[in-house]
């Protein structure tokens, strides 16, 4: 890995990928998918931030098995019918200038939900068009939620399996980075955590054993994807809650991780337990992504209320981070590299179409 001085606007180099700045489009799920399939929505959203000048949009987060999705209308990539569309979403993304990133994702524990905006995302029993979800251990989210099936070994085995193939897809589609899914309370996260990991077998209890599942994951992806292209892990680095995962653990995990070819981690928290005191705040969460990337020489991510561009800056001319993922603000506005360029008197080149704009 190579990196340039750091400034929002300078190209940023891993393995055989230059990103063209340090702005990227955090996954957003979009809850607009029929059976996992991406659609016009999708090619509008993602493409208009590839136009806006992002160094790299990644895909929301694809359900590498249709029961690993949150909702029924969440994205996925757990059959060879979903490349077509994405491959069209991918090139036109590249022809932007941007590098297309996919997030691969099983929800776990939390799947099964109605979308956000139905009943308040509240669970989605088997009657009404649900599923049973799986989790290390039979332990609901929230107490109005059914408990989840404990996954057997054979079926963790399984779901190892599923996220490899999803990344041969992901390589078949042209994406040029993955992210391993592996905060926000979902599948590998309840594995990580003691919160909601009470197993007592090799994948449970040790914080060895606890690890184990995302681990394999890794290596799984890692082995089909090629050397040349980056892995990323978006980790929750902190439950927020006490007797749960930490940042401590997060340092030491990372450490485990960057053998097996992660080249960067992504930098988020919580997600795990409703009850969780989170004081959210203007760049809360960048101390993690600073902490990691000084205690382990990992390239990090940060996240969490960045909308402002010198605020964007100041985090990369400072060392606390290698690039900052945007989400709610790039639904504000999809531009967002283009006028940040504009006020730090950086350089972009927006579209030929919108030249006259800018």
């Amino acid at each position: 890995m190579e990196q340039s001085e750091s400034h929002l606007f300078s190209p940023l180099r891993i393995r055989g990928v230059v990103f063209r700045n340090r702005i990227a489009v955090s996954p957003m799920c979009q809850y607009s998918s029929d059976d996992g399939f991406a659609n016009d929505w999708h090619l509008v959203h993602l493409g208009s931030r590839a136009v806006g000048g992002a160094a790299l949009v990644m895909v929301e987060a694809s359900a590498v098995e249709a029961r690993g999705r949150i909702t029924p209308g969440d994205h996925g990539i757990w059959k060879d019918e979903h490349i077509g569309p994405l491959a069209r979403i991918v090139d036109f993304m590249r022809g932007q200038g941007a590098v297309a990133g996919i997030q691969l994702a099983h929800a776990g524990r939390k799947a099964s939900t109605h979308v956000p905006w139905e009943k308040g995302g509240a669970f989605l029993p088997e009657n009404e068009g649900g599923w049973r979800p799986v989790a290390p251990s039979p332990l609901p989210f929230r107490d109005t939620d059914a408990p989840p099936l404990a996954l057997s070994k054979s079926e963790i085995s399984g779901i190892v399996e599923a996220f490899a193939a999803a990344a041969r897809r992901a390589l078949t589609a042209g994406f040029q980075a993955i992210e391993i899914h592996g905060a926000h309370g979902y599948l590998i996260n309840e594995f990580l955590s003691p919160l909601s990991n009470h197993r007592s077998d090799e994948y449970g209890g040790s914080f060895e054993n606890r690890t184990r599942f995302a681990i394999e994951v890794t290596e799984a992806i890692r082995g089909v994807w090629p050397g040349s292209l980056p892995l990323f892990i978006r980790i929750s680095a902190s439950d927020w809650v006490e007797g749960g995962w930490t940042i401590d653990d997060s340092v030491k995990l990372v450490r485990l991780l960057q053998p097996l070819g992660v080249d960067l981690v992504d930098c988020s928290s919580g997600g795990l337990v409703p009850h969780a005191k989170i004081q959210p705040a203007p760049g809360y969460q960048v101390p993690f992504a600073e902490r990691i990337r000084r205690e382990t020489g990992a390239l990090t991510g940060a996240v969490g209320m960045i909308t402002e561009p010198r605020q964007a800056d100041g985090i990369i001319r400072e060392g606390r981070a290698d690039i900052v993922l945007l989400a709610r603000e790039f639904l504000r506005d999809p531009y967002f590299p283009l006028h940040a360029a504009g006020e730090l008197g950086a350089e972009a080149a927006p579209p030929v179409q919108y030249k006259r704009a800018f």
